[in-house]
């Protein structure tokens, strides 16, 4: 029982946790609109191609169903009436030498079945329109030419949802956690983020948004006050090479609003680290962006990620994602104004880390 109600409590907290993002760890944003007047709706359908572009699968789905059923049902009805004005309807006894609109159309189900036939340009053989008819040969004419429409606008919706840069977004992973350690002489917020495909992201830059309430000197509250984030990587911070996974780091001094948290004060704040990706597909072209989010519980302070990236004795590269995640403690100062105005606060650590995951090599040294 103790296990099980850990177990629940943890699921407690994590949804509790949930709730209280603004972006969800894969990229949603969790907003909620209300109170819209009624006529901004008429918006929506305006914009036609977006709306169906954006909505759901099964909505997707059932007007692709809804769609060319609902018009074969419709056309059925108006194949039903030229027959029914010509006297072609078995109820209503034609002569023998009698000659109708359309060959075998003789009840609703059977001008059901010519329209669909029609719209589809199946055309079994039994069922032919005759010349004798006008008005049949231009509702022949207007469904085919409808018919058409709604089959390019139904397929290039699923085609292009197929192909939404956002499924490619998929691919791009970021750490679970957060963590903070010294770097280069500096204290830092790392992240990892990894390209699982091998096919590149073209111009790839990352840029954060740290949201938290705030009260101006005005008195005035406000909520979700966006500062700026700059994250970087040992080349720099404004092209990524987004050829294997990059460990990404927002320096911590006096500009930084993690200036003025310590180990003992960072998971009591209340903010949210929404973090950005945007780059070009190097297969499709086209430009995406991956997001993803970290609250004070996903930064862990004093740590380091362990190495995921090694060299084989044939001379390849190989990346271990089992370590993608995964951090080991460092010699860290306990806040980022001791670390830069207290000497002898808090020590480096010069010790490397194995990955036991990968061979090692020898490297000859010169004579």
């Amino acid at each position: 029982m103790s296990s099980f109600n850990k177990r629940f409590q943890d699921y407690l907290a994590e949804r509790k946790r949930h709730r209280t993002r603004l972006v969800t760890k894969d990229g949603r944003c969790n907003v909620e609109y209300g109170n819209i007047k009624y006529t901004n709706h008429f918006a929506f359908l305006a914009d036609f191609w977006t709306t169906f572009v954006e909505i759901r699968w099964r909505f997707v789905l059932f007007f692709f169903t809804a769609s060319f059923t609902l018009s074969w049902f419709i056309f059925g009805l108006l194949w039903y009436c030229i027959a029914r004005n010509n006297g072609d309807l078995t109820w209503q006894n034609p002569l023998p030498d009698h000659t109708p609109c359309v060959d075998n159309v003789s009840g609703l189900t059977t001008a059901f079945l010519y329209s669909l036939e029609t719209q589809t340009t199946i055309g079994y053989g039994g069922r032919a329109l005759t010349p004798l008819c006008p008005g049949a040969v231009a509702l022949l004419i207007i469904q085919s030419l409808l018919g058409a429409v709604i089959n390019c606008f139904m397929c290039g919706v699923i085609l292009y949802k197929i192909s939404l840069p956002k499924k490619r977004a998929k691919t791009i992973t970021f750490s679970d956690m957060a963590v903070i350690s010294p770097k280069n002489g500096s204290l830092c917020l790392s992240i990892r983020v990894a390209n699982l495909r091998k096919t590149l992201m073209i111009g790839s830059q990352i840029y954060g948004k740290l949201l938290r309430t705030t009260t101006t000197p005005e008195g005035e509250t406000i909520i979700m006050n966006q500062v700026n984030i700059d994250f970087m990587v040992d080349a720099g911070k404004d092209t990524l090479f987004f050829v294997c996974p990059l460990t990404l780091y927002h320096i911590i001094d006096k500009t930084s609003p993690f200036f003025e948290m310590a180990v003992d004060t960072v998971h009591k704040q209340q903010f949210e680290l929404v973090v950005f990706l945007d780059g070009t597909a190097e297969s499709t072209s086209s430009t995406c962006q991956v997001r993803t989010s970290y609250i004070p519980q996903e930064i862990m302070w004093g740590y380091n990620f362990l190495p995921i990236i090694s060299r084989s004795k044939e001379g390849k590269y190989r990346v271990d994602f089992s370590n993608f995640s995964k951090v080991v403690p460092v010699a860290t100062a306990h806040c980022a104004y001791c670390y830069h105005n207290i000497k002898g606060h808090h020590l480096h650590s010069i010790d490397g880390h194995n990955n036991h995951g990968f061979e090692v090599i020898d490297i000859d040294s010169p004579h």
